[in-house]
């Protein structure tokens, strides 16, 4: 194996390592069965909902419609998969602002 493939291994290795250490699963408020929509606000359609006592990963958050919910009102929409928002307002961050990197 040459010097160049083992430092594209341990880069690979590296940057796994960082994605799967970074992402926190956070809990949405009890009771509650959460819409999640094809975009960060109330205008967009309804994807699926989550059931009571689901956890969502974030992978990154961005601006959008303002919601009230169990945890405040925010215009933070959390992206928890491809296409696929939820409102800050009723994910248990422990944060009123963002707790991963903007949408890019």
């Amino acid at each position: 194996m040459s010097v160049d493939h083992v430092e594209d291994a341990q880069r690979d290795t590296e940057q796994q390592t960082v994605t799967t250490t970074a992402l926190r699963y956070y809990s949405v408020a009890p009771g509650v069965r959460l819409n999640v929509r094809s975009g960060p606000g109330t205008g967009y359609t309804i994807v699926r909902v989550l059931p009571e006592g689901a956890k969502v990963p974030i992978y990154c958050q961005t601006p959008g419609t303002t919601v009230t919910g169990p945890y405040g009102t925010s215009n933070i929409w959390d992206n928890i998969a491809d296409g696929e928002y939820v409102s800050d307002a009723y994910v248990n961050t422990g944060s009123d602002g963002y707790v991963a990197p903007r949408c890019g």
